[in-house]
This record gives structure tokens, sequence and C-alpha cells, in this order.
């Protein structure tokens, strides 16, 4: 009768199991935008299927449909995936649910995305925001740091005065604004330094660091989506659709184009791995490839349809060797 009362309190809405989670992320040290990301998955597959929660059987079908969606892109199936299948596995540890259908499925595998923007596109770019405004030169400079230093959309718009050290010439991310909460020291060229001091002293003094660097002309925080719409806006000017992703990609890209090494690129994006680095690396690797093929000596020297010369003897001895 007791194991039966027990089990009976082990029932919860699938709400409320994932304030619980949520809780417990925050104990852990998870950041805000990856609690915010952790609520938009679970509330975004229970929009679609809000019967998912009432059976085991109806949460592994509408789980598989959900993630089964034709044409959905590798990036987009992977984050669904480690968002949904962290939160259940958690549910499954507190018997709350028996079993998480998706425990055992993997990820796709993920091309890495060339960001292909001139060093030309992006002197345009830079002359789009109006600097004889605040917003405009907060546009200015949040432009250049991402390109100097590779900083995260959260990480930069977290900043606060402080964090700017123009003497030491570098930016510090605090472990927590940090993604991996590990806090690192990025450093910065004399034009970001000049951008970042215009605006930190055109800001009102009363502001001080409770107001982040990167902020609204009212001095709210400005978000990330707010950031996108707006870097898409300067961006469509210029005839180009550029991210604020796309910005660290090319400080990335460019800085191993220029002789960085795949460490000190790692250590700068925050990378806990060598894993998300190496594909900055493919990419450079395949851009000689292409760059190779269009320019290589041989595409004039050797014939077009090389014959083939027919063997009359096989050395066997060298064919395994």
């Amino acid at each position: 009768m007791r194991k039966r009362y027990e089990d009976r309190l082990k029932v919860r809405t699938w709400e409320e199991c994932l304030e619980q989670f949520i809780n417990w992320k925050r104990v852990q040290g998870v950041s805000k935008h990856t609690i915010t990301d952790y609520k938009r998955s679970m509330t975004l597959f229970m929009s679609r299927y809000p019967d998912a929660w009432d059976s085991p059987q109806n949460l592994k079908v509408m789980l598989f449909e959900h993630l089964g969606q034709p044409d959905i892109a590798p990036a987009t199936f992977n984050s669904r995936l480690v968002y949904l299948r962290t939160f259940l596995n958690w549910c499954v540890e507190n018997k709350y649910i028996k079993e998480n259908p998706i425990a055992k499925l993997k990820k796709r595998h993920e091309e890495g995305r060339r960001v292909s923007v001139s060093i030309e596109v992006l002197r345009e770019l830079l002359k789009v925001p109006d600097q004889s405004t605040f917003v405009g030169l907060r546009d200015y400079a949040l432009i250049l740091l991402t390109l100097d230093t590779g900083i995260r959309p959260s990480e930069a718009l977290a900043l606060v005065p402080s964090n700017f050290r123009p003497k030491a010439r570098e930016i510090h991310v605090t472990a927590l604004t940090a993604k991996t909460r590990r806090s690192r020291d990025l450093p910065i060229s004399e034009a970001t330094i000049k951008a970042m001091n215009r605006l930190i002293r055109s800001r009102p003094q009363g502001w001080a660091d409770k107001v982040p660097i990167f902020c609204t002309y009212e001095g709210n925080a400005l978000n990330r989506h707010v950031w996108g719409d707006r870097l898409e806006r300067h961006s469509k000017k210029i005839g180009v659709h550029i991210r604020p992703y796309d910005l660290r990609h090319i400080y990335a890209l460019e800085s191993i184009r220029n002789g960085s090494s795949s460490f000190a690129v790692q250590k700068t994006l925050g990378h806990t791995t060598m894993e998300m680095t190496r594909r900055y690396v493919a990419l450079v690797n395949d851009d000689l490839k292409i760059e190779h093929a269009k320019t290589s000596p041989l595409n004039k020297i050797a014939d077009d349809k090389p014959k083939r010369k027919r063997l009359t003897k096989i050395n066997v001895e060298d064919d395994e060797e």
C-alpha cells in the first residue's frame, strides 16, 4: 500500500517536471540562455503534441514524429534531441517516467557551414551603422568586437564596463556569463578599444556597471534576438545576409587562414574540446583544395584525358606492399 502511495506521488505533469528540472539545472550553474533553450524545446514539443505526456506509448510515438519531421536540418535535429533527451533522462532518474524513448538516438552529422563573406563586404557592413547615434555606435562596436574576438553573442551582450580592460587590451568574459561556465580573457585590437571607449563615454554616468555595455538607448538589456534583427537589417542594406554567429565563424576562419594555431582559436572561442574547432580547420583545408583545383599548374601541363597504359605484367610483391 505504501509503495503504491509513493508511486502515486511520483506522477507529475510535464510542467511540474520541467520546473523541477530547471531548478536542478540552475543549481548546477547553467546559463540563463541554456535554461531558456530547455524551456523552449520542451514547450515547442508539448504545444505540438499536447497528449504526449498521457502515456508512454504516446510519448514514444510523438517524440519520433517530432524528431522525424521531413527536411529537418541536422543542426535543428541535434538541438531538439540534446535538450529533450537530457530532460527525459532526468525524468527517468527521478522516476517520473519509466523510460526515455530517445535515450539511444544519436546526433546527425553536421557539415561545417562555410560563411563566405569577403573583407570588402565586411568593410561595407561597418559603414552602415550611424555612429553619430548611440544605437549606431553600439552596433558598430559590437560588430568590431565579434570580428576581433569571436565572442558569443550572449557573452558579448552580458558584458559590463568593468569587463572592459583597455589598458590590458582585453575583454574579460566571466564564468557566470560564459556558456561553458569558464572565464576567459580575450585580446582586443586598437580599433575595438577606441569604439568601445566612445560607446562607454556616451552613456549616462548613473548607469555604471548596472547596465550592460551593449544595451538599448533606454539602458535595458539587449537580447540576442533583437541583435540578430539589427544585424540582419544592416546587412540587407549591402545586399547580403549576415547573422551574429556568422561574425564568430568569420573570426575563426580568418584567424586560421592568417596563421593562428587551432589551440589559440579554441581557447579564444571558448570551446571545451577541439571537436568544434576542427570543423573550422577542415573548412580552411577545403578552401585550399578548391583553390588548388583551380590553380594547379598541372591543369595546363597534364593532358585532359590521360591515357592508361596497359600493364603486361603485375609485380605481386609491389602490389601487396
